[in-house]
């Protein structure tokens, strides 16, 4: 069963958070927090918790602001209020810190997907000493010009339409040309996965697939921006274990060459512990790829053995 709560942030926002325990009587081995990517919610890693559950992982999502429950509404769906970045990032703090409170013998892992992994990495810039595992699905590199150039416009678009306005400019700029590759696409989410089924389901759910808004674009292109900052990477503890797995052909990752990128980068910051899996043929969520049993069980297999290093 998906047990719910609810956490109050620092400044008093109400976070969704979802939790998933192992079979009554398992021993337990870690907590697995999960930070969902944009425009998707924390539910939808039940499958991934159920498997994570099975091997004696206690397994904890949330809805970000502006996302799923935590929005408080269809209508405040892709708004996060000001600085939204940070605050997200601060959340996850919250979250661990109940976390550790629940069980507070247990090694905690922290798992962020897509937009999921940058915040994990803003949050580990100041706090790495509280996790003892990273884990950073489709995940891309920070900083490019790319990207500064599209805060520009982020800036100019919530001149134009206000913070809560949301600009199919923007929405273009950035993911509309993740469907190029795969083309002729049956769908606008084709990137997603080469399941059909797994890409119908994220269509249809209501909580998937929406424009974020202007103020959000701001605020999360500047966490990019800033995880282009060498000297950000080198503050994050050099011994942690940090496992990045996406596809190659995932185009978050420009087929996976902005995911080498990172690993490089995490590597020449003096972070020796970095495993990297590129998968061939995969899109960008690959715990919902045709292939996601080998993925989900390499990811548990090297939990497990990196644990007993910890």
């Amino acid at each position: 069963m998906t047990e719910e709560l609810t956490l109050t942030a620092k400044d008093g926002q109400e976070l969704f958070v979802y939790r998933w325990l192992p079979p009554e009587g398992s021993e337990l081995r870690a907590t697995v927090q999960i930070a969902h990517g944009m425009a998707e919610h924390g539910v939808r890693y039940e499958r991934l918790a159920r498997a994570l559950n099975a091997e004696g992982y206690v397994v904890y999502a949330n809805d970000h602001r502006g996302h799923g429950k935590s929005a408080g509404g269809d209508a405040n769906l892709g708004w996060g209020g000001e600085d939204s970045w940070r605050a997200c990032a601060d959340d996850l703090g919250t979250i661990g810190a109940h976390i550790a409170e629940q069980h507070p013998d247990l090694p905690r892992v922290l798992f962020g997907h897509s937009m999921g992994s940058f915040m994990t990495l803003t949050y580990l810039f100041e706090h790495s000493a509280k996790v003892d595992v990273a884990v950073l699905s489709g995940t891309s590199n920070g900083g490019d010009l790319l990207q500064k150039a599209g805060r520009v416009v982020a800036k100019l678009e919530r001149l134009r339409q206000g913070p809560r306005g949301k600009s199919k400019l923007l929405a273009f700029l950035s993911f509309g040309s993740f469907n190029n590759a795969f083309k002729p696409a049956r769908t606008d989410f084709d990137w997603l996965s080469k399941d059909e089924a797994e890409v119908d389901e994220y269509v249809a759910d209501p909580w998937c697939g929406f424009d974020v808004t202007n103020q959000w674009w701001v605020d999360f292109l500047g966490g990019l921006i800033e995880l282009g900052d060498d000297a950000k990477l080198r503050k994050i503890r050099a011994d942690l274990p940090i496992y990045v797995f996406a596809g190659d052909q995932d185009p978050v990752g420009a087929q996976g060459k902005n995911v080498r990128a990172l690993v490089d980068r995490l590597r020449a910051t003096g972070h020796a512990r970095v495993k990297q899996t590129l998968y061939p043929g995969g899109r960008h969520e690959m715990i919902n790829e045709r292939e996601r049993d080998q993925v989900t069980r390499e990811l548990i297999d090297w939990l497990g053995s990196t644990l007993e290093t910890c």
